[in-house]
């Protein structure tokens, strides 16, 4: 796959995109356009993107084309889990040397995917370039296509070097190179009525586990995984669902449209957090596959599973309700955590917006009502400002936002892709119930709060 800036621009102004085509003058495809300044890759280069998009595929093998650093500082960054093949958690590197990158990586580049295939037997080899081998002009559609005629494997180039743009910017490089070489090229053994395919969910914590069975106990088949625990072959079939549910559409809403487009395949947005939204998901995409049977076991199922789940959060809810809490992540999480607050009885009193698009924004306005406070920016001083102003009990953010929650004195708990639990799904909200109670509760909190012993309990008077 060439990346020219045709592409990049076609990637930057999908039309799939709600909030490129519905806002008009200067702002119009401002979010989209927005990319990373030179030496400000906090939060993610292309590169970065593109193998959060694709590692999640087990039975692949991730070649990164490049220096040793660009695999070493990306890998394992994200806990997304296996049910079965672990090949994907290996970090494969041609670990380019001076004089590579003086005189040309590409012979080394073919002898790393060979010895890859003589030694792992993959299904396939993904291969990444990066910064620098995209500057010293490697051709990795060539050497690709050699080594994949040749050994007889897919080899499939990612075109993702960092300096192109944002994470977002590689997560739709990524879901460009399953569309160009993976998708469409292998047929299911069988197909049904009612398969779909899950996109942009990649299973961290293993959060996809607690959905798939609500959808397999209305006869509904997951095709194809895109990316989350899935299998290469799995992927080359997903051209033959009947539907794509986009759990993140911000990643990979080029997959979904590009998709309908060749395919005919239509796409719903849903989220997998809260117990209204697994309602609407179930209702959602029975209604869409179109069979009134299917929508009515969905509804039997929704009722057993929520009566269920209502007496086991009932202690949670009574505990954690009126409890107040910042929320700052990007996405979708940044208006589907707070359904699913919501529904536990928590007032969330400021979100961000930062990675959010236009319907997401409209979502959370929605959700929070008038008094909530959105931040486009959250620095470590601009959180604790806002934990001030709205007196809340506790953080919800990414790991490295803890030191914020502590230089507070209030509980944190990590939301994003380092966490451990699983919150998706029924089960997933008494997963999320149990952690909030855990760390709301914990008694560290009240010494943590105390004077320290040689600390006055009182401020001195003064005549």
């Amino acid at each position: 796959m060439k990346l020219s800036a045709g592409k990049i621009n076609e990637l930057l102004t999908q039309p799939g995109c709600e909030h490129n085509h519905k806002k008009e003058g200067k702002g119009k495809n401002k979010a989209c356009q927005q990319t990373a300044q030179p030496g400000a890759a906090q939060g993610g280069c292309a590169f970065d993107g593109a193998s959060i998009a694709l590692v999640p595929i087990t039975d692949v093998a991730h070649l990164v084309h490049g220096p040793i650093a660009c695999s070493g500082n990306s890998w394992g960054s994200r806990g997304s889990l296996s049910s079965g093949p672990m090949i994907y958690k290996m970090g494969f590197t041609t670990d380019l040397s001076e004089n590579d990158i003086i005189f040309g990586g590409e012979k080394k580049l073919y002898k790393a995917i060979h010895e890859v295939k003589e030694r792992y037997s993959p299904a396939a080899v993904f291969v990444y370039l990066t910064c620098v081998t995209a500057l010293i002009g490697d051709d990795l559609d060539a050497v690709c296509q050699a080594a994949s005629e040749k050994f007889d494997l897919p080899v499939v180039p990612v075109t993702s070097p960092g300096f192109v743009g944002s994470k977002n910017l590689g997560n739709r490089i990524g879901g460009e190179a399953l569309l160009e070489y993976v998708v469409g090229t292998r047929e299911p053994e069988r197909t049904t009525p009612y398969d779909i395919n899950l996109i942009g969910e990649y299973n961290i914590a293993g959060e996809m586990w607690g959905v798939l069975p609500l959808l397999e106990k209305l006869g509904i088949r997951v095709l194809s995984k895109i990316t989350g625990d899935a299998r290469y072959h799995d992927v080359a079939c997903a051209h033959r669902a009947k539907l794509n549910v986009m759990i993140c559409s911000k990643a990979l809403i080029n997959m979904a449209h590009k998709m309908e487009e060749r395919y005919g395949i239509p796409y719903i947005e849903e989220s997998i957090y809260g117990v209204e939204d697994v309602n609407r998901l179930l209702r959602n995409v029975t209604a869409k596959l179109g069979d009134a049977d299917l929508q009515a076991r969905a509804e039997d199922l929704i009722k057993a599973e929520t009566a269920q789940l209502d007496q086991v959060l009932a202690p949670y809810r009574q505990r954690l309700k009126g409890k107040r809490i910042v929320l700052y992540t990007g996405g979708v999480k940044s208006w589907s955590i707070i359904s699913a607050a919501n529904d536990l009885g928590i007032e969330v009193v400021a979100t961000s917006s930062k990675k959010s698009t236009e319907e997401d924004k409209a979502r959370i306005k929605k959700l929070l009502g008038k008094d909530g406070i959105m931040m486009e920016k959250g620095s470590a001083k601009k959180l604790l400002e806002v934990i001030a102003k709205t007196k809340a009990d506790m953080l919800i953010a990414g790991g490295r936002n803890q030191y914020t929650a502590l230089k507070a004195r209030i509980p944190f708990l990590d939301i994003n892709q380092e966490r451990h639990h699983p919150y998706a799904g029924y089960v997933g909200m008494v997963e999320m119930a149990k952690e909030l109670d855990g760390a709301l509760y914990s008694p560290i909190w009240q010494q943590v709060r105390s004077p320290a012993p040689w600390q006055p309990s009182s401020p001195p008077s003064w005549p």
